[in-house]
């Protein structure tokens, strides 16, 4: 359910002089309430809105796609997998994240502006760091970290074309819980993730100032095929996802849309360079196994 609430317009104007801070007030405190201006929290549905979402085909990247479309948004789905077919509002675009002429591609073929990024594609390969393989390593990196890179790397243009006086552009990468606290026998996963928090905080500080803002979300562990395919102790060489949460299950993709649908909003206007825990409190404290909680 979308709420609205009234909020001051800014106030006061921070100038950089050296190591000095000088703030000078905008408006007289007295006329405040002239220049309230209204924030909605629905979600951004700006129905000429336009992004570009890589790991569209399934998980929370086909999640935040048809949340994006039935708000009105026009959707580049980006995969290497087969997608459904091009319908109204929805474009999909092969390519291989890893693959950085695929990636270059991709991204020639967006015709318009981007309001959006959303960088959901990645994969998940457990073992031990001992006996994980070069293949599979390098194959983790590539697609979380570097794949991530290269599309924010090339959608950058498109997403600085689309950035108005009121609305700036948005990127929300992917991260993970693993990033924050990482888990044995997946190690590379853990810092693939890790490095793409750290992406975060840079490209925010060095793209805020020509209105592209970047965020990250860190899910715990969310209902994907991805997870589902390492769920089972036996056949992901012991690897064990974090399971039910303290708020008592764990995350459908919609519940990390949700976060997303936030910081596309215009209530996210002053919020970069972060990584959101979605977890549920997975993270927060250690529940010992067989607590009663």
């Amino acid at each position: 359910m979308a709420f609205r609430a009234e909020v001051p317009a800014e106030t006061a104007l921070m100038a950089l002089d050296g190591s000095k801070e000088i703030f000078r007030d905008l408006a007289p405190i007295t006329g405040l309430a002239a220049s309230f201006r209204t924030i909605d929290f629905a979600g951004g549905t700006d129905m000429t809105k336009t992004a570009a979402i890589t790991g569209s085909a399934s998980g929370i990247g086909q999640a935040a796609a048809q949340r994006l479309l039935d708000a009105g948004w026009t959707i580049y789905g980006l995969d290497r997998a087969a997608q459904a077919a091009e319908r109204q509002g929805f474009k999909p675009v092969h390519c291989d994240v890893s693959d950085a002429a695929s990636v270059t591609a991709a991204f020639a073929g967006i015709d318009a502006p981007l309001n959006a990024l959303i960088c959901c594609a990645g994969v998940l390969r457990t073992g031990l760091m001992e006996d994980m393989s070069i293949e599979d390593f390098d194959l983790v990196l590539n697609i979380n970290t570097r794949g991530t890179f290269l599309c924010a790397q090339k959608a950058l243009p498109l997403l600085r074309a689309g950035v108005t006086a009121d609305n700036p552009s948005r990127v929300i990468l992917l991260s993970s819980l693993a990033a924050l606290r990482p888990k044995v026998v997946s190690g590379a996963y853990a810092a693939s993730k890790a490095a793409v928090t750290q992406l975060t905080r840079v490209m925010a500080a060095e793209w805020a100032p020509s209105g592209v803002l970047v965020n990250a979300l860190a899910p715990g562990t969310v209902d994907t095929p991805m997870v589902r395919a390492v769920s089972d102790p036996t056949a992901s060489k012991g690897y064990r996802p974090s399971g039910v949460s303290p708020v008592g299950r764990i995350a459908q993709p919609a519940d990390v849309v949700d976060v997303m649908m936030f910081l596309l909003s215009d209530g996210a206007r002053y919020v970069a360079g972060t990584t959101i825990p979605v977890d549920g409190g997975t993270g927060a404290a250690f529940v010992p196994v067989g607590s009663n909680m």
